[in-house]
């Protein structure tokens, strides 16, 4: 008789238990000749040597599923435990950003926010630009994280010019953080549609994710991070001059922003489309352009931006 204690790490244990103990109950159906004993996020299990070691690598494959899909239901334990061997087949989904919560699937669903992806996987530096709603920061958050879970960077970092369009943040009640947390707002939607949200808060928490206005990357090196600067036509030149600046050994930005929304002061003009017509000649940076054919909100939005372009 052999025992094993097993840490179940970096998710929440009743991902793998279930409410009590309810997958537990089904996992041991398959081990019958293996004892466990559960005590919070640790598993001691008894029993033959080789039976351990193979339970193990299950218990492998379902923590990973969960880190991919942040779902893991009974249906998926019996798929998992009846697969012959231990590969990660079910990662492979070429067409899939990332996983979301209860496994929504995050895809690139049009040809232009395809080719923002491939720019992303070919390149250190690209600027995505188009009118609203054709998913430019939403593809780019959903970049960022699976950068994250794969460990290709340590952090994320999401910023905005905090530039009001037609409001005041002065007048708003608060502190420095409650004024701006609104105004950053569509990062955190984007975030709480991939990561969970004890997970997300963990990371906001200790740093791994870090959302913040523009004004705060000055004096930065920003390594080993995948780092999005949105709203990029609210930025001077000498903004977005100082931003691109910052980017360290084995960073990857992306730079999203619409010319056609610019809610900077009459007597600044926006940075953007000088800094893009400057650099679209530079190895390692592309530029990528979405247009009308690339919105994904309701169908009248597409109109509207046909019509106001007029």
């Amino acid at each position: 008789m052999h025992e094993k204690v097993i840490e179940i790490t970096g998710i929440a244990p009743i991902e793998i238990f279930g409410v009590n103990d309810q997958k537990l109950k089904l996992i041991r159906q398959y081990f019958p000749k293996l004892k466990f004993v559960t005590r919070d996020n640790k598993i001691k299990v008894s029993g033959e040597q080789e039976v351990i070691d193979y339970f193990e690598k299950k218990l492998e494959l379902m923590i990973r599923y969960v880190n991919r899909y942040n779902a893991l239901t009974e249906s998926n334990i019996e798929a998992l435990l009846l697969q012959k061997d231990d590969t990660d087949r079910f990662l492979e989904d070429a067409d899939v950003i990332v996983h979301g919560i209860g496994g929504n699937q995050i895809k690139a669903r049009t040809p232009n926010q395809r080719k923002l992806v491939k720019a992303c996987m070919e390149n250190d530096m690209v600027f995505a630009v188009g009118p609203a709603g054709t998913g430019k920061t939403y593809t780019a958050v959903a970049l960022a994280v699976r950068a994250l879970k794969n460990k290709e960077v340590r952090r994320i970092v999401l910023t905005r010019p905090a530039v009001e369009a037609g409001e005041n943040l002065g007048f708003l009640p608060g502190d420095l953080r409650e004024k701006l947390d609104p105004y950053l707002q569509p990062l955190y939607d984007a975030l709480r549609d991939m990561i969970p949200a004890e997970k997300l808060a963990e990371h906001l928490e200790n740093g791994i994710i870090q959302i913040a206005p523009l004004a705060f990357m000055r004096g930065r090196t920003l390594d080993k991070a995948f780092v999005i600067l949105d709203e990029a036509q609210n930025c001077t030149y000498s903004q977005l001059k100082m931003f691109l600046t910052r980017m360290g050994s084995s960073a990857k930005f992306v730079i999203t922003g619409d010319a056609t929304q610019i809610d900077l002061p009459r007597n600044q003009t926006s940075g953007l489309l000088n800094a893009v017509n400057r650099l679209t000649n530079v190895e390692g940076i592309q530029i990528i352009e979405l247009d009308e054919h690339d919105v994904i909100r309701h169908k009248l939005v597409k109109k509207i931006i046909n019509a106001l372009a007029e």
